[in-house]
């Protein structure tokens, strides 16, 4: 079995990172402007307790998925949380341990530092997604509302 390698994103990732996230952000029928784009990959590499950071897996030697995760304040502990906001990985390695490794990256990650809570959230319609979550994590049951 090929090995999948997960590591920290580097500047030298970024064509890969931008067909990666384009290929996310169609997925979910989105589009973002360029500005956003390069605002993202900024913040990315801007050192900060709260600014994002991602996580790139590759196979083969090939950038196959993606993740984007970054810590909160939560008023239920001392310690932040840590939000999970994006996941993506390559329809044509699904099935292969990829979204399991960079999920398990990120745990890891947020562990050195003594976070406990990794959560994130996935449409209901999402069915493959779904069933790799419904197996490293719990369901919590709570409902997402938003404003704008």
């Amino acid at each position: 079995m090929t090995e999948i390698t997960v590591r920290p994103l580097a500047q030298s990732d970024h064509a890969d990172w931008q067909r990666l996230w384009t290929a996310y952000l169609t997925f979910y029928e989105t589009k973002l402007p360029e500005d956003v784009y390069a605002v993202t990959w900024k913040r990315l590499f801007t050192v900060g307790e709260f600014e994002p950071k991602g996580f790139i897996a590759t196979l083969d030697g090939k950038a196959v998925g993606l993740t984007h995760y970054l810590y909160h304040r939560s008023c239920w502990s001392e310690k932040n949380n840590c939000y999970l906001q994006d996941l993506f990985a390559d329809p044509d390695v699904r099935g292969k341990g990829v979204g399991a490794a960079l999920i398990e990256a990120v745990k890891q990650e947020a562990g050195k530092i003594g976070v406990k809570n990794v959560y994130w959230m996935t449409h209901e319609t999402n069915t493959t997604a779904r069933k790799l979550y419904d197996h490293v994590a719990r369901r919590t049951g709570f409902i997402e509302y938003d404003l704008m």
